[in-house]
């Protein structure tokens, strides 16, 4: 990886993530300490950002400084784990709640119906 690709995928994460927090470039500009045309000229590949600015950035945006680093496909293999992650606990559960219901069912039908 080069320079000019490290800057192009800094640029498209400060602006998604700039843009999950609702903020302007104003906005996040003014968190930083630094001009918007600077700002816009980092999220455009044109500046590259000192390692205070970076950590601002980071801090701003609520994420960890490597977050600004990780390429489209990683995040998205990522995303994708954590979706099978929590579909495999979905289901887990789901078969545990069953089997309490399908349990206390039982229990209620030989507790009261069956005793009659």
């Amino acid at each position: 990886m080069d320079e000019k690709e490290l800057r192009g995928i800094l640029s498209a994460n400060i602006k998604r993530y700039r843009g999950r927090k609702g903020l302007s470039q104003l906005a996040l500009a003014l968190k930083l300490g630094i001009s918007t045309n600077f700002l816009s000229d980092i999220e455009t590949g044109k500046k590259w950002v000192s390692p205070a600015t970076l950590v601002k950035l980071a801090m701003a945006l609520n994420i960890e400084v490597h977050e600004l680093f990780k390429a489209e496909t990683k995040r998205k293999e990522q995303e994708k784990q954590t979706q099978q992650d929590v579909t495999a606990i979905i289901v887990d559960y789901t078969k545990e709640a069953s089997a309490v219901v399908k349990r206390s069912l039982e229990t209620f039908r030989n507790t009261y119906i069956e005793g009659l």
